[in-house]
């Protein structure tokens, strides 16, 4: 497999430091509030680039934190009259019953931030004694004028970020110089805090990432995934604390995913221009929320409108009628036909395709569109009396291994038909039979009424769940 690689802006192939293990670790949610769109991308996208590394025989460790301290959990909480960790324990709820129903799974270990730290604690106490960390008035920075290559990352260079830089540094601060960051804040008054050798405080949010990967995955991981915006300054502050402490390189891969706009702008909680995956899911389900995401590259920006997301439907029914209809198809079939050398052709060739997409930096477009080539073979195939049973099951067979690897799941909900709706089926049947037209329209309607679609196809009734 090929990976864009952040750190070298280019794809490199992948190479673990363990053979056939990977270890993942990926920025997951502050959790004030249930996610957006835009946050439940990298969920999404990394989800389904370890589903795709286990099915290339890889043994995965994935991590993925909760964030669970910092300044707009505390004012949520305030504003709420709880605990910030009450807080915490109903938001990571929250989070898990959108996140399963996004059929994202569920990480090695999801890591807190309030239970690493210990883990942040020796590592500030390594860098204050290597030199690169200091004690203030407010608490503990990250000196930046130690680190021998920052920037190596996001590009940003110190010289360029410390003009202007003073000018947003608090009169009351007395960090040596304007782009120190925070390792450890002291208390403020109605804040939560934790004992530190330097004074109670929390963590600052940089630390908290670089201890959970050092306590959970080691010094140096393979792959350190997250969103287009954590580039600069947090990823980027990552590598210069964890670098400083381990003297070893943090991370082999970067990967970062490209935004979900709105009207071409970034959609975020801080504009006020997002769409929970919550409500969202009221209207639509959300399978097709994670259709719409691994439509497009995960480095390319998403457009969101309700437009885009009704074209997902209608997409995503297509597959999923394909899957029914050769599912049908087949058993009507018998062990009648030929095995249909134009159809298993188009299987090997689907298969050839998608596996060189997913395998080309997760290219998830290129893949989704190798899916639906198959089904127009498909769909051509089944009109043709010659094509067999089992040309018509393989193809099925490849569509729904290849859908499940993106985590998704094409074939019909299993529930069985009602028998009242059944015996509604019969009814119609009886009255086509007896040319009673107006009485099996009537009939169709209330089929429909129940949820359940009627179709006449050459190889007999079909009825199956409305979408």
């Amino acid at each position: 497999m090929r990976i864009y690689n952040t750190l070298t802006r280019q794809k490199e192939p992948l190479e673990t430091l363990e053979p056939r293990v990977v270890k993942i670790y990926v920025c997951g949610p502050t959790v004030y509030d249930y996610f957006h769109l835009g946050n439940a991308r990298p969920f999404i996208t990394f989800d389904t680039l370890r589903r795709f590394l286990e099915h290339e025989g890889y043994d995965v460790q994935y991590v993925q934190n909760f964030t669970d301290i910092d300044d707009r959990m505390i004012l949520r909480a305030n504003e709420e009259n709880i605990t910030v960790r009450e807080l915490a324990d109903r938001m990571i709820a929250e989070y898990f019953k959108d996140a399963d129903a996004l059929n994202i799974r569920r990480a090695t270990i999801h890591p807190r931030a309030t239970d690493t730290i210990p883990a942040m604690l020796d590592m500030i106490a390594v860098l204050m004694e290597k030199g690169y960390a200091y004690v203030s008035s407010t608490g503990v920075y990250f000196d930046m004028q130690k680190p021998e290559r920052y920037g190596k990352l996001s590009g940003q260079q110190i010289d360029q970020l410390e003009e202007g830089a003073g000018q947003r540094v608090d009169a009351h601060d007395d960090k040596k110089h304007p782009l120190d960051f925070a390792l450890w804040k002291f208390k403020k008054p109605d804040e939560p805090f934790f004992a530190s050798p330097w004074g109670d405080g929390r963590p600052g949010w940089h630390i908290e990432c670089s201890a959970m990967v050092r306590e959970h995955l080691g010094d140096t991981i393979d792959l350190h995934c997250g969103g287009q915006d954590l580039v600069f300054p947090h990823h980027e502050n990552e590598i210069a604390q964890s670098e400083a402490a381990t003297g070893k390189p943090f991370a082999r891969y970067w990967m970062h995913n490209g935004f979900v706009n709105i009207n071409q702008e970034k959609m975020a909680k801080s504009a006020g221009n997002f769409m929970t995956v919550r409500d969202l899911s009221a209207r639509y389900p959300y399978e097709i929320l994670r259709f719409f995401i691994l439509q497009a590259h995960y480095r390319m920006p998403i457009n969101f409108s309700d437009d885009l997301l009704d074209a997902a439907v209608t997409s995503f029914e297509r597959i999923r009628t394909s899957v029914s209809n050769l599912t049908f198809v087949a058993a009507s079939r018998g062990e009648s036909g030929d095995d249909d050398d134009a159809l298993l052709a188009e299987i090997a060739k689907a298969g050839h395709d998608w596996h060189a997409a997913m395998s080309d930096d997760l290219n998830t477009a290129d893949a989704m569109a190798a899916i639906f080539e198959l089904v127009r073979a498909a769909n051509q195939a089944m009109t043709k009396d010659t094509t067999g049973r089992n040309a018509l099951i393989s193809a099925r067979d490849s569509l729904i291994d290849m859908l499940a690897v993106l985590g998704l799941d094409p074939r019909p909900r299993t529930e069985a038909v009602p028998a009242e709706v059944t015996a509604l089926v019969e009814r119609r049947t009886a009255a086509k039979k007896a040319r009673d037209f107006a009485e099996a329209d009537r009939l169709r309607d209330e089929i429909w009424n129940h949820g359940y679609k009627v179709e006449d196809t050459p190889q007999g009734t079909k009825v199956s769940a409305r979408s």
